[in-house]
């Protein structure tokens, strides 16, 4: 059974792209990494040859991984800042009416409370009679 082939575009927009992709992505990639290659290279050199200062070393790469982690902390510092101002501009524009109507559910929470607990007090107090009565007699 034959392979099928993909047709391979040949406009010249494809082999601009073709170049583009090498010159704009992947040599820029290259070189990146080949720098960072470098860098590493060149700390190791440094940190581990003779006389070298490993704790100021150490002290730097902390630093470099302490940067990240402080940038997106600010980030979030700043959206939780965003987000504080919002909602104080958003509690002033909650009419007042708003307070009312927490006061009347609180109200009316205490009254289902004391409800449940007003139909829950003979059971329970039946329950305790009827174990008074098992230890008194020595039951199980």
């Amino acid at each position: 059974m034959e392979k099928a082939q993909l047709p391979t575009p040949e406009h010249a927009s494809f082999q601009q792209h073709r170049r583009e992709m090498w010159r704009q992505i992947l040599l820029p990639v290259i070189f990146a990494g080949l720098a960072i290659l470098a860098v590493v290279v060149l700390i190791v050199i440094a940190t581990f040859r003779q006389g070298g200062d490993v704790a100021r070393w150490s002290a730097i790469s902390t630093i470099w991984i302490v940067i990240p982690v402080i940038v997106v902390s600010l980030i979030f510092l700043i959206i939780f800042l965003a987000l504080i101002y919002g909602m104080a501009r958003l509690l002033k524009l909650i009419p007042p009416y708003s307070g009312e109507a927490q006061r009347f559910v609180w109200r009316a929470q205490g009254y289902v409370q004391r409800g449940a607990d007003a139909v829950t007090r003979p059971i329970l107090g039946l329950d305790g009679i009827i174990s008074s009565f098992k230890k008194m007699f020595g039951m199980k």
